[in-house]
Formats: structure tokens, C-alpha cells, sequence
């Protein structure tokens, strides 16, 4: 065992609680556990390594705002679930690939360069001293799950998926 490698333990209990709330929300862990255990022990890796549980099966940066998209649950999970029926990793699948209806596939890389990324977030700053709404409050969106909320700041935790308020964009 490393010093980054988890206990078992440790393991055990952070994939009980991602299945508790995965099937809370409606969503399913990949049945097969000794690749569950795995992906699980690669999320507890990169906590130990940058302090948030990046996607095990992508290259993080080791800086948050960078990675924001990839940590687990990643911002493309519910369209590869929709799409594949599994995330990138398949840590989550769909309800046809649990009842055996659809096979696991390969889920193609959604996220964009890190060039690609830059240039988007560019593009959708607004010009200095323009507003997007003349609504009350601003409105915040959920890069995970798309919950929207009206208030000054957003969540400190999405109410649906439990994603922590960095995960959240300024919609409108």
C-alpha cells in the first residue's frame, strides 16, 4: 500500500455513501463492485492529492476552479448517461444498463481542451457595464444537475444532487 492508497474501509464507506446518494436521486452505481471499489479508490487518491475527488479517469490540473467540470459528479454525467448510458467512467449508469437492457460502451471525452475552455469562458463574459436581467436577484444554475435558483449567492448545496456551491455558474 502507497501513502496515497485509501484502507479498505475508507473505500467501503465513501461507495455506500455515493450509492445512498446516487439511488436517492435517482441515479445507479455500476453493480460490478470490484470496478465501483476502484474508480472509488481513485476519487479518495485525488482528494489526498488535491484535496477534491477529481474524475479518476481524467488528467486534473490540481487547481479547483480548473477541474470545477470534472469533479465527481462531473458536469457531463447526466448526458453521457443519457447518451451511453453510463458516465465517462461508468462509476454511474442508467437504469437500462442495470437491468442488463443496454451494454456498457465506451463514452466519448465531452470535456473540452483546456484552450477550448478558456476561449468559452471568454465568450460568455458580458461587456463591462451591461447586465444580463432586470430580474431581483440573479439566478443560479447547477453545472450538474441544472437545478435553478433565484437568490444573491448561490447554494451552499444543490438541494437536488448535494453538489457544493462552486459547482454552480451565474445563469442569468
Amino acid at each position: 500500500m502507497t501513502d496515497l492508497e485509501p484502507p479498505s474501509e475508507e473505500v467501503e464507506s465513501l461507495r455506500q455513501q455515493l450509492e445512498d446518494e446516487a439511488e436517492e436521486m435517482g441515479y445507479h452505481l455500476n453493480p460490478d463492485l470490484d470496478f465501483t471499489r476502484n474508480l472509488v479508490r481513485g476519487l479518495l487518491v485525488n482528494e489526498g492529492r488535491y484535496g477534491y475527488h477529481s474524475c479518476p479517469c481524467r488528467l486534473a490540473s490540481g487547481d479547483r476552479d480548473d477541474d470545477l467540470d470534472i469533479i465527481c459528479p462531473c458536469d457531463y454525467r447526466d448526458q453521457d448517461l443519457n447518451d451511453y448510458g453510463a458516465c465517462y467512467c461508468a462509476l454511474y449508469v442508467s437504469d437500462e444498463v442495470l437491468s442488463g437492457e443496454r451494454d456498457l460502451s465506451p463514452v466519448p471525452e465531452r470535456r473540452p481542451s483546456p484552450e477550448e475552455r478558456e476561449r468559452s469562458a471568454k465568450a460568455f463574459s458580458a461587456p463591462a457595464g451591461e447586465t444580463l436581467s432586470s430580474l431581483a436577484y440573479p439566478v443560479w444554475r447547477c453545472k450538474v444537475c441544472g437545478y435553478l435558483a433565484a437568490r444573491d449567492d448561490p447554494p451552499g448545496v444543490c438541494p437536488i444532487c448535494k453538489a457544493k456551491a462552486d459547482r454552480f455558474e451565474r445563469f442569468i
